[in-house]
């Protein structure tokens, strides 16, 4: 099989675990965006969180919210937890590093404050310590997993939502992550906006 023949294939194999997902994504993304509207509405802010690739879709949302997403418009409040170096590094240092999220959520959190906490297996320790966090100090989570759900799907209570990619391969559950937030950065800001 060619490189081109391989690539083909990745294309298929993203586009049918989307198609897959759509049925069993969309009314969990639809909950997630009226958290995050109904959020943002009353002046609180959403903080987003991940490692690896989902520490740059941590990033990535948070950007689009603060920056822009496809139009002008006022900047909405969103910190991603991944991007302090100092405090990162101090927490793990100093503490632990299942921690550097938690103890930024207790510092920074408000009570109806969202986290946005993403992670493809759902068993990332530092993840489900914000999440832990987070309910503690009473913010709501929107929870981007994939597989089973792992830990987190357990972990989910009351109106959290946990929008759970039905997929194995990592990199499928990531490319419907990115999917799911360029989902919630288009309704935000039709929502808020017109």
């Amino acid at each position: 099989m060619s490189i081109s023949d391989n690539v083909q294939h990745l294309f298929d194999a993203s586009v049918e675990t989307k198609l897959q997902a759509k049925p069993v994504l969309a009314d969990p993304i639809a909950r997630a965006v009226e958290l995050m509207v109904a959020a943002l509405q009353r002046g609180n802010k959403i903080l987003s969180c991940g490692n690896g690739g989902s520490a740059a879709d941590a990033q990535h949302f948070a950007a689009e919210l603060v920056c822009r997403f496809e139009r002008e418009r006022p900047e909405l409040a969103a910190i991603a937890l991944t991007t302090d170096t100092s405090a990162l590094t101090a927490i793990a240092n100093d503490y632990d590093f299942n921690q550097i999220f938690a103890k930024q959520v207790r510092a920074l959190g408000k009570p109806d404050d969202l986290l946005l906490a993403i992670s493809t297996s759902g068993n990332s320790p530092n993840v489900i310590s914000a999440i832990e966090a987070a309910h503690t100090r009473g913010l709501q989570v929107i929870a981007l997993t994939g597989r089973d759900g792992g830990d987190i799907g357990r972990l989910l209570q009351g109106s959290d939502v946990e929008i759970r990619v039905p997929a194995e391969i990592t990199a499928r559950i990531q490319e419907v992550h990115l999917l799911a937030i360029h989902c919630f950065c288009h309704q935000i800001d039709a929502q808020l906006f017109g």
